[in-house]
């Protein structure tokens, strides 16, 4: 059984700062997780079939802007879709009161500027057995 993370890296809305997002996949990738990393400007129902086409365990979200602010319809599409097992995480420009709306609506972690890669990976390995066993009873 292959226990590399899959990861899907992705920015919705309109929020076009990529950099963050570019470095984060690349320091996911050099951690030996397999990533899938989509260009700025997704919609909600792309990202839920690229989520379902590639059987991804964890998806990361950034957002310079306030694109964080519409997560939670993220969220209730992949509870739609089936996907509630898959693991989101979201990064960037989060201020205190929007991260508490985030865990609220299912996010697993919010991760502010300046938080190393090494925890960001140690994280999404985390949730990744965690995904992978609930899929596993499921």
């Amino acid at each position: 059984m292959d226990i590399r993370p899959k990861v899907l890296i992705t920015k919705i809305g309109f929020d076009g700062h990529d950099r963050g997002s570019r470095i984060v996949a690349a320091g996911l990738r050099d951690a030996g997780m397999e990533v899938i990393y989509t260009p700025p400007w997704q919609e909600i129902p792309t990202v839920v079939k690229l989520a379902t086409e590639e059987d991804v365990d964890v998806i990361g979200i950034s957002s310079l802007a306030t694109d964080h602010l519409i997560v939670p319809k993220l969220m209730n599409a992949l509870c739609a879709a089936g996907l509630d097992d898959v693991a989101v995480i979201v990064g960037g420009i989060v201020p205190d009161e929007d991260e508490r709306m985030l865990l609220d609506a299912g996010v697993a972690r919010v991760f502010h500027p300046g938080a190393a890669l090494d925890e960001i990976a140690r994280c999404v390995r985390e949730l990744t057995m965690s995904v992978r066993a609930r899929r596993a009873t499921a």
